[in-house]
């Protein structure tokens, strides 16, 4: 397992676009993909799944944890972590 943890620094968190552009990118890789908001509500998604990643209420400001099993896990994890702190471009 590889895992990392990045803070959201967008202003719309990740719901509805920059939530499927991480879904898109998440589903590129073969490894089992994990994001989990971390703090007093914690909650933990399905990267590969939209409406688990909208489920977690990730916004601005939130501490995630980006973390995959599987033999791409590596490049999957530094590739998402890149993608949040790009801003997905709102930024």
């Amino acid at each position: 397992m590889h895992s990392k943890t990045v803070t959201i620094i967008n202003p719309s968190g990740l719901h509805a676009r920059p939530a499927a552009e991480f879904c898109q990118k998440a589903g590129e890789f073969r490894a089992d993909i994990r994001i989990k908001k971390l703090g007093d509500d914690s909650k933990e998604g399905d990267a590969k799944s939209l409406l688990s990643i909208m489920a977690t209420g990730i916004g601005q400001g939130d501490v995630v944890e980006i973390f995959a099993t599987g033999e791409d896990e590596m490049l999957a994890v530094e590739t998402l972590v890149a993608l949040v702190g790009s801003g997905f471009g709102e930024v």
